[in-house]
């Protein structure tokens, strides 16, 4: 009986969890239909601004500017449809919560969104011209014509900006983590050496392959982490102080 209660609980979970992935993936299109139309938009503009600005972006296939456009519209879907996914991924685990727990990973979302902007903004205004301009300038120092492909260029952008974005998310997840008990303090200090590791693979990966880039890129990273392990340490002492309390007041007398 008790084997047949736990089957039916993970079938009501995975049931849950199907109807949720279902409205993340109707959001995402929607956000998709509204990304594509404002792709153009985008496209025009960022073709307008440094490094782009004063270069003839070619097109080397016919099929280049129609997966632009469609690369364009899911990044803007992504963005539009991020409070969503995050919405369901809260309710999703809301049921094991407390009451305060689920009011205050509710109020992660306004940050996680906040923070992909961020990093957005650090990816496009630091990251990416720095990497743009030590290709373009070795370009020079061989003697290189160069002549930059639209594929190629929104390419480039995006292999830099995804990867930073999703970098700044780390505070919120962290935290989210540690409220849902998963993480705590002690475990990322534990683990810091493998994370600063990590990092500085991804600072390598998405920069120049100069010293002075990955740092540039290395040392928000770990502020990042440092940060985060800081916001799991206050998560995580309000936890033990919300447990003392409710022990005083429901566990024996």
């Amino acid at each position: 009986m008790h084997m047949d209660q736990d089957q039916q609980t993970l079938v009501e979970h995975l049931q849950e969890l199907r109807k949720r992935l279902i409205w993340v993936l109707i959001a995402l299109v929607v956000g998709m239909c509204g990304g594509l139309f404002f792709a153009q938009r985008v496209i025009l503009f960022l073709s307008k601004q440094p490094p782009a600005a004063g270069m003839e972006l070619h097109a080397f296939s016919p099929w280049e500017p129609i997966r632009i456009y469609m690369n364009f519209g899911l990044l803007i879907g992504l963005l539009l449809v991020l409070p969503v996914a995050l919405y369901h991924l809260w309710a999703f685990v809301k049921p094991g919560l407390r009451p305060i727990e689920q009011r205050a990973t509710l109020m992660y979302i306004p940050g996680a969104v906040v923070l992909f902007l961020v990093g957005i903004a650090f990816a496009y205004f630091v990251v990416f011209p720095m990497a743009f301009f030590f290709g373009s300038g070795i370009s020079t120092s061989v003697g290189i014509t160069e002549t930059y492909g639209m594929a190629q260029y929104f390419g480039f952008m995006f292999n830099i900006i995804l990867p930073v974005s999703l970098i700044f998310e780390l505070p919120i997840i962290v935290m989210f983590l540690t409220k849902i008990r998963i993480l705590n303090p002690d475990r990322l200090v534990k683990l810091r050496r493998w994370a600063y590791m990590l990092l500085v693979i991804i600072a390598a990966i998405i920069t120049p392959p100069d010293l002075l880039s990955a740092i540039i890129v290395f040392i928000p990273t770990i502020l990042l982490y440092e940060f985060s392990v800081l916001l799991s340490r206050r998560v995580y002492r309000k936890q033990l102080e919300q447990d003392l309390a409710w022990e005083a007041e429901y566990g024996e007398k």
